[in-house]
């Protein structure tokens, strides 16, 4: 289906829970999250139903999120349904990676092809304190859990944050030389709760490209990230700049959030909520929302805040 603006919307981002078992200050408050009404969230059915309402509408990528989807109970049953649903092409999943060890594998016997796994620095320290209480050997050892299992690509997350990770740059870009992975470094977005951080933390994505400058360019994939490769790689290096160079143009998602709230834009407050109808209804309404979609998401820095109106846990990463 088509926006006003004339951009296909093919690809769903689902959250299926805004709990986690990190606290990543980017992310989340410190406390975490107040625990709604088991009857305020989607249901299994519910969710089920919106996937096969917005493959109706032609969304054939799905990725599931959450807060952390891997917490959620039967996760991988459900994935196992999403990846069922006739026009659903391809189903993806974002994950800090720590249960992986546990999940990967039925994971990816359920139809999930693919994996985003987030991880801002390879120092135990440092890992600890961005993610207030994780071990960064659980984050590890999702990771080679994952390329076990045989997953068709897997991605590492790395936000940039200057003053705090910007030092480990050509480290995490290593990774692509030892394992077959891409890393992708993502700006820092000025969320609705990011007090952690201060100007000097919103740092533009080309700080990557001065400090690694064997990197060359390789062509995209078709998704946002400008694409770059080490010699001798096995992945890329990407990079996404929601914040520096926006691809508002090129967007082609929508989001639903765990408690059944369609967000046609991430940074916009507008929600449309799909609680407890049935299909038909589902389906107009995601259709209202595809056509409600901005044209962009307007200015973001450090003094100009996302409009989202939710932590990033409560929309979906």
């Amino acid at each position: 289906m088509l926006d006003h603006y004339g951009r296909r919307i093919t690809y769903l981002r689902l959250s299926v829970t805004e709990l986690c078992n990190l606290r990543c200050r980017y992310c989340m408050p410190e406390d975490g999250v107040c625990k709604k009404q088991h009857e305020e969230m989607l249901t299994r059915e519910e969710t089920v139903c919106a996937v096969r309402a917005c493959a109706a509408l032609g969304i054939r990528k799905l990725r599931i999120t959450g807060g952390e989807p891997l917490v959620k109970a039967g996760i991988v049953d459900l994935c196992r349904e999403c990846a069922a649903v006739d026009g659903i092409e391809e189903v993806c999943l974002t994950t800090n990676g720590t249960l992986l060890p546990k999940l990967a594998a039925g994971l990816r016997d359920a139809g999930v092809s693919r994996l985003n796994i987030s991880l801002d620095t390879l120092q135990p320290e440092k890992f600890h304190y961005i993610t207030r209480i994780g071990d960064l050997r659980d984050a590890l050892g999702g990771i080679e859990a994952a390329l076990q299992a045989g997953f068709e690509k897997v991605k590492i997350n790395s936000v940039l944050i200057g003053g705090f990770n910007d030092d480990e740059i050509a480290d995490l870009a290593e990774l692509t030389r030892r394992y077959p992975v891409d890393v992708r470094f993502i700006e820092l977005m000025p969320m609705y709760d990011s007090g952690d951080f201060g100007p000097d933390a919103f740092i533009p994505y080309t700080v990557v490209t001065d400090q690694l400058s064997e990197l060359e360019p390789v062509p995209a994939d078709g998704g946002v990230a400008k694409l770059y490769r080490l010699p001798g790689a096995l992945g890329n290096v990407g990079l996404i700049s929601p914040v520096s160079a926006h691809f508002c143009a090129a967007c082609n998602r929508i989001r639903i959030t765990a408690d059944g709230k369609i967000k046609p834009c991430l940074h916009s407050s507008d929600e449309i909520s799909i609680k407890g109808q049935d299909y038909a209804g589902m389906l107009e309404t995601i259709r209202s929302a595809i056509l409600a979609k901005p044209q962009w998401h307007g200015e973001l820095s450090y003094t100009e805040r996302s409009h989202a109106a939710r932590n990033m846990n409560q929309i979906g990463g």
